[in-house]
């Protein structure tokens, strides 16, 4: 017998699977420079936003990793996946 709000689960408990996003088009043409600049700038002032750095790190790493090493990478962090394509994440404090 489980508690009264308990659900559930398949095999693996609460770990959400992540999957890649589905691709991002910006307004106007950009080149792949200014992509990377854009994207430089993002993670550079994430953290100023809430959360701890560390997390905001794993994150990058596993945004750019294939998705088993992101899967592991977000899963050894403690991150909690909401979205699975990592649009909503927090850490274990809930930020």
């Amino acid at each position: 017998m489980g508690c009264a709000g308990s659900s559930q689960t398949k095999g693996d408990g609460s770990v959400k699977k992540i999957r890649k996003p589905k691709p991002w088009k910006h307004t106007q043409p950009i080149t792949k420079t200014q992509l990377m600049q854009m994207r430089d700038e993002f993670w550079d002032t994430a953290p100023h936003y809430g959360g701890r750095k560390e997390i905001w790190d794993a994150l990058r790493a596993a945004a750019e990793a294939d998705l088993t090493l992101a899967q592991a990478i977000v899963d050894s962090a403690g991150v909690i996946v909401q979205s699975a394509d990592l649009t909503i994440c927090y850490d274990e404090r809930g930020n």
